[in-house]
This record gives structure tokens, sequence and C-alpha cells, in this order.
């Protein structure tokens, strides 16, 4: 890179039910957005006036999300009338994609500051309200071979053989490990407790893991995604892989990422700006990559993602210590261990989107935060973060802790 790029602070919220019962439906999502911003600022004595911009992903950019939401959550907490903000929109993606882009402008050597990361209120602006021709349009679906993500998470588990007591088996560990993670504080130096309008707190741990999760239990659900594949998207998946004989549904809501609230912030920076604020840098962006692959099966862009970073950045697997992939389904991580040879012993080791919920615009910062603080605690040096994305998209971003 012309220009380091060092990463001086990530929060994010807690995860909570994205639905009308959840513990922050009562919170705006300016609000939450704004909670980050506020808490960042507190913690570092943060100068604002000296941030370039602001850069947020948001899936569902309408209603209360709509109207360039990131330069509204920056007046909302309060910083530097100065700040510029802009929302970003590349699905599942988009945290990590804002935290990249602001990489990249860090890189340029024509910004110095730059906060980054996203925010989703599922529970008041639900999944879908934007729409998109990705999932209305059947001239468009019908010409390009679009199916629900969650049918092509189903196709991609019938491609790699894996079977229900398998995705399940992975979910149960992802409930294991993010209860172990928040309950001995693993959390804790990334978390930041969500206030109402009175300074009471509302909630300050992720409260969405679900401990009591077994084997049994999952067995019982029903699967997600045999309905729509049987209006036809199970003729579309196999028309395109005709080896498949038919599309075994294997996911469920216990074994695909839930729908819950959040935000997250990561503070990007050159080292002139760490010096001019006396910040000091926690992890370096090492290298950044996005590509597309087949849209039928969608969900398989993580691995060549992390392949095209490890290339960018003049590295092999074998030289990262800790991996972190969004669990959207559980096939899209088992696909992804398996593509790169990697160890489940060294991938989410605090478990995943399936135990701790995927609020969509946000993830991808929660992740780079996850990461950061990982590598600190187990005294390692690099780590890979990838999402799969809507439309066969995949991304990924390498980090070194300083």
């Amino acid at each position: 890179m012309p220009h380091p790029v060092y990463i001086y602070d990530a929060v994010r919220t807690p995860r909570s039910k994205g639905k009308k019962d959840g513990s922050l439906y009562t919170v705006k999502p300016i609000d939450l957005g704004a909670s980050v911003l506020k808490a960042m600022q507190s913690r570092l004595d943060l100068d604002t006036s000296y941030v370039d911009d602001a850069v947020f992903g948001c899936v569902t950019p309408v209603g209360e999300q709509g109207g360039d939401i990131t330069k509204m959550i920056v007046a909302n907490a309060g910083w530097d009338q100065s700040v510029a903000g802009v929302q970003l929109d590349r699905f599942c993606a988009s945290g990590l994609e804002a935290v990249n882009i602001a990489a990249q402008k860090i890189a340029s050597g024509w910004e110095d500051l730059v906060v980054a990361g996203g925010v989703e209120s599922m529970s008041r602006v639900p999944l879908g309200s934007s729409g998109g021709a990705m999932g209305a349009d059947p001239e468009f679906v019908f010409k390009n071979g679009f199916i629900p993500q969650g049918v092509a998470a189903d196709l991609l588990g019938t491609l790699d053989g894996h079977t229900r007591e398998e995705v399940d088996a992975f979910a149960v560990e992802s409930q294991r490990r993010a209860t172990h993670a928040r309950d001995n504080g693993y959390f804790d130096k990334s978390v930041v407790g969500v206030k109402d309008s009175n300074g009471v707190t509302v909630l300050d741990k992720d409260d969405f893991i679900k401990p009591e999760t077994t084997m049994e239990g999952l067995a019982k659900l029903k699967p997600a995604f045999e309905m729509p594949g049987q209006f036809g998207f199970n003729d579309v998946a196999i028309s395109k892989y005709p080896q498949v004989s038919k599309v075994n549904h294997i996911h469920t809501p216990g074994n695909s990422s839930g729908i819950v609230d959040g935000s997250s912030a990561v503070l990007v920076g050159s080292e002139k700006a760490g010096k001019d604020l006396g910040l000091t840098p926690r992890a370096r962006i090492v290298a950044t990559a996005v590509l597309a692959v087949e849209p039928v099966l969608m969900l398989a862009g993580p691995a060549p993602a992390a392949r095209k970073a490890l290339k960018k950045a003049g590295l092999q697997a074998s030289d990262i210590d800790l991996w972190e992939i969004n669990e959207a389904f559980s096939s899209v991580a088992l696909r992804y261990m398996s593509e790169l040879e990697i160890s489940h012993d060294v991938t989410n080791v605090n478990g995943g989107a399936i135990a701790m919920g995927h609020p969509l615009g946000a993830t991808g910062g929660m992740l780079v935060g996850t990461m950061v603080d990982e590598l600190e605690r187990r005294n390692l040096k690099r780590g890979m973060i990838s999402l799969c994305v809507g439309g066969g998209m995949g991304i990924s971003t390498i980090v070194e802790r300083v």
C-alpha cells in the first residue's frame, strides 16, 4: 500500500432479536448508530473535527434508514459538523466494504482518518423492504438464474454432500463457542451498551445467543427453504447443476444466521493521524479483495475472495492465524474451511452469526472488531475476515496486529 492503514479502535452494539419483541426494537436506527460513535469518541477522547468521513453500510436504506443515514448518525452523535457521511449497500458485505473503502481512502493519502462500519435495525425496517430486481423482477431472475439465498445454501450443501446432522452440529458448536466467549468477557472490549434518551441502559450484552441449543432440539425444526424451492427455484438450481438429482433442503432457522439489530464502527487512519491525536494503533489492514462468482451458487464467493486477498498480500493460508467467515448458513462456513483447507480450531473461534445473528449492514464491521480483539487476546499476528454476498459476490480483508 502507498500509505499504511491502521485500525485505532473498533466498537459495536450488542446484537438482539430483530423483531418487535427484541430488546433493541425501541431504539431508532440513527440512535443505534450514534451509540457506537459516542462510545468511540469517549473511549479515545477523540477530536472528531479531525475525521474526514464516515462510511456506513446499510442494506435496507429506506424509511428510518433512508436519506443517507450515515450523515444523520454523525449529526445525531454530536460529532463535529465538518464530518461527512455516506451510506453504501453491498448486501451482507456492506459493513466490511465500508471498512475496506475507508482503508482505500487512507491508503491513497487523500484522507487521514475515517470511521467505518454499519447499522441495521431489522426489527424496524424489515429485510426486503427496499425491493430490487434480484427478488422482485421475475424477468430478471429468469434471465440471470438468481435463486433465493436459502435455496442456494441448500444447493451448496447438496453439492458438498453435507447432511442435516452435519450442518446442525456446526450450529450447535457456534452456540457453544459464542456462549463461552460472551460469558467469559471475550467481547467486552468491543461491545458498548445502548442507552435510551434518559441514559438508561437498554442492552449491554448480546442476548440473541441460545446456550440451551442441542442437536435434538435442532432436529425438530423444519427446513426453511423447501417451499421456495418447490416454486421452481429447485429446477433452476438443477438445470445449472445437473449432477444434482434433487436439492436437499437442510437449512433451518437453527443452522442459519439470525435476524437481529445492531451497529458497528471501526476507526481507520494514517500514521500521521495517530501521531497528531495521540492514538495507539491496534492493527494494520494488509489487503482487501472483492469478486463475484456464478450467481445460482451465489454463496460460494468467500474462499475465492480470501485467496485473492492472500495473493495481493503475498501471503499463504498458512500465514493466517485466525479466520472469520460470516455464518450466513452452515454450508457456507463448511465450504470455506474445506476450500481453504483450514481447521475449525482456528475458524470462528468465538462462534458466529448462527448464534449471535447477522445485522446485515453492520456485521462486517463487527467481525473486524472481533478479530482484532481475539488476535490481541491470543497474542497472534494475522487474521482473515470473509463474507458471502448476495448476487454471487465474496469479500475478504486481512488484518495484522501491531
